[in-house]
């Protein structure tokens, strides 16, 4: 069963409410056709393993798309995006951010 951080954290990648969603420079400067199509594969991404994901938190994901490799990562920060938060578990003290980069950006 996943962990309560990993469910808040796949309640916000699929729905990107809730916190906040940025993009590297190289992601924002692709056609806006390919940002969408990689937004989907953040929004629908299941390929969680022991390798990827060796914290079962669902934090981190990497995909193929249009020949390109990218990443995307889910920090949590405390509610002034200054410091991170105290307990990833609690919505009310943590917002998420996702970060979706190309791998050569990384």
């Amino acid at each position: 069963m996943p962990s309560r951080i990993a469910l808040l954290n796949d309640a916000f990648r699929k729905s990107f409410s809730g916190g906040k969603v940025m993009m590297t420079a190289g992601v924002d400067a692709l056609p806006d056709m390919v940002k969408c199509a990689a937004l989907h594969e953040v929004a629908t991404f299941k390929a969680f393993t022991e390798d990827n994901d060796p914290h079962g938190e669902h934090d981190f994901g990497s995909f193929e798309l249009c020949s390109r490799k990218f990443f995307w990562k889910i920090d949590c920060y405390d509610k002034e995006l200054q410091f991170g938060s105290d307990d990833h578990a609690d919505p009310e003290k943590t917002t998420r951010v996702l970060t979706l980069m190309l791998a050569e950006e990384y």
